[in-house]
């Protein structure tokens, strides 16, 4: 049985450009710039077979066109969203199946972000059973995305439904934000010493120049602030931020994202 990798391959300042493949076929999440794809598959001598989207920001997508002139394969990508090189639309709950890989990924609408953003969740196949998920700029490492056409009510939603996935979930997202996010949530929540002890995991890894990425869903309810509106100690900083009290989980996820914006 082959083994499915999921590599990052790094692009502009901070961009992750995922990479899910065997030892023959590939698949590309996001590809924001085509030519470290390209180098990617020749070096690995990888038959790309397949593109996923999921927004249509240009740091996303902005490979597509010359990675097609190569390849004659599938994009997909949101159907909320105008993105002319996509061949399949996808909606809430539909499937893809990436038949050269044998990997099966439903799609997730998590509108904030973009209107139209979605995510892909799936299980790899065989001996491997590993939860993925390939989200995008919804829900980052100890953080999550701004809110750029949506409401924050439409991405407290959304970042509450990736919250029900299982805690041993692999999350691909698509910026190495994470140790800037984290210095965020430790003013946000001081008290939390599992966030400590991530913080000091996160610094070594970015001191040996190591991808901090993929997070575990686990690790992201207890360290990450916009998944932990109910929590007392974010609750209280937040409201002493805002200069009022504030009761509701969406209320303190509105305040504490509007303060990241600045932070």
């Amino acid at each position: 049985m082959t083994t499915i990798h999921i590599d990052p391959i790094p692009a502009f300042k901070d961009n992750y450009i995922w990479i899910i493949h065997d030892t023959k076929f590939a698949v590309v999440v996001d590809p924001g710039d085509a030519p470290p794809v390209m180098k990617y598959l020749r070096s690995n001598q990888l038959q790309l077979t397949a593109i996923l989207i999921t927004h249509h920001h240009s740091d996303h997508i902005g490979g597509n066109r010359a990675l097609l002139e190569q390849h004659q394969i599938p994009v997909y990508g949101p159907k909320r969203e105008a993105i002319s090189t996509v061949t399949h639309a996808l909606q809430d709950n539909d499937t893809v199946y990436l038949d050269a890989l044998s990997l099966t990924l439903k799609v997730i609408e998590v509108p904030g972000h973009t209107h139209g953003h979605i995510a892909y969740f799936g299980l790899l196949p065989n001996f491997q059973k590993k939860n993925i998920l390939l989200c995008g700029d919804t829900l980052f490492a100890s953080g999550c995305g701004r809110i750029f056409e949506g409401t924050p009510q439409q991405m407290y939603r959304s970042l509450k439904r990736l919250e029900q996935l299982p805690d041993d979930t692999l999350v691909y997202c698509t910026h190495e934000y994470t140790l800037s996010n984290i210095s965020f949530a430790r003013v946000v929540e001081p008290g939390n010493a599992e966030l400590k002890q991530q913080e000091q995991r996160v610094k070594q890894l970015r001191r040996e120049n190591k991808p901090t990425l993929p997070s575990l869903m686990a690790t992201e309810k207890k360290c990450n602030p916009f998944l932990r509106c109910n929590q007392p100690e974010i609750i209280k900083i937040t409201s002493q931020h805002a200069g009022k009290k504030l009761n509701e989980p969406l209320d303190v996820f509105t305040t504490l994202r509007e303060w990241k914006n600045n932070f």
